[in-house]
């Protein structure tokens, strides 16, 4: 398997417009974080996790030629803005995108780019196969897939597992059912948005402690704000096997 951080910030991304705080500014690569999104292969079959407004640069920027399935965790527009860019692999597959989501989320979905679903079609729009999430694990061309149901504040969220790689983003409430689906993955991603408290996010502090709880081979966090400071220093503050995720980061993950 082989996983790819194709974007680990949050909503607003890093730089923030119009802040000249030290992270904004920062020259360090890693402290440049588009909004949190992952590339999956998995036994020759490629997924994508959420298609922000970022999804066309990171495309491109990794380099992504093919895609057969666009799994989505919730209906926020830092995770569904860039759907409209699936086209290019409508074009070049020659076939429509299968898309899987919670009922919810299609809705939303239909709402936001309601040209894609209407009855005319006009021509060249995004063709994509709807798939409705009940929370049961589902098959993509022969790959089995767990959801995991977070909350988000008040909201549902499907993180994803991947055989022993689960994936894990705006959350910050797991019950102890869910924990169970997540427990002898090998390697987590949490997302950690910044050290103060917030209503709808794990914190640092959270994160890690969540992350200890659940006990993985190792551990990386996710939809970062630059509130939390720079990439350097926040690392060094980290356990051994726990990082900062950064844009571009891939891992290779044997079975």
């Amino acid at each position: 398997m082989k996983v790819i951080f194709l974007g680990s910030g949050t909503s607003q991304g890093v730089p923030v417009i119009g802040c000249n705080c030290e992270v904004c500014t920062s020259v360090d690569y890693r402290d440049n974080r588009l909004r949190s999104s992952i590339y999956v292969e998995m036994n020759g079959v490629h997924f994508v996790v959420d298609t922000g407004p970022d999804f066309r640069q990171q495309m491109l920027r990794a380099r992504i030629n093919q895609l057969d399935a666009v799994l989505f965790t919730h209906a926020h527009k830092d995770h569904t803005a860039g759907m409209d860019d699936i086209r290019s692999f409508n074009f070049k597959q020659k076939k429509d995108m299968p898309v899987y989501a919670r009922k919810e989320v299609q809705d939303q979905l239909k709402q936001e780019f309601s040209y894609i679903f209407s009855e005319s079609k006009y021509p060249g729009i995004p063709k994509v196969e709807l798939n409705t999430l009940d929370g049961n694990p589902f098959n993509v061309q022969g790959q089995t897939i767990h959801p995991i149901e977070v909350m988000h504040h008040k909201l549902p969220v499907y993180g994803f597992r991947f055989g022993d790689f689960t994936y894990i983003t705006d959350a910050n409430y797991i019950s102890d059912e869910e924990k169970e689906k997540i427990k002898g993955s090998r390697i987590i991603v949490l997302n950690a948005l910044q050290k103060e408290d917030h209503i709808s996010h794990f914190t640092l502090d959270e994160a890690v402690a969540l992350m200890q709880e659940l006990n993985p081979e190792k551990g990386f966090l996710t939809h970062i704000s630059h509130r939390l400071g720079l990439h350097m220093d926040v690392s060094a503050e980290l356990p051994e096997n726990i990082e900062l995720a950064w844009d571009g980061l891939t891992l290779t993950i044997d079975s």
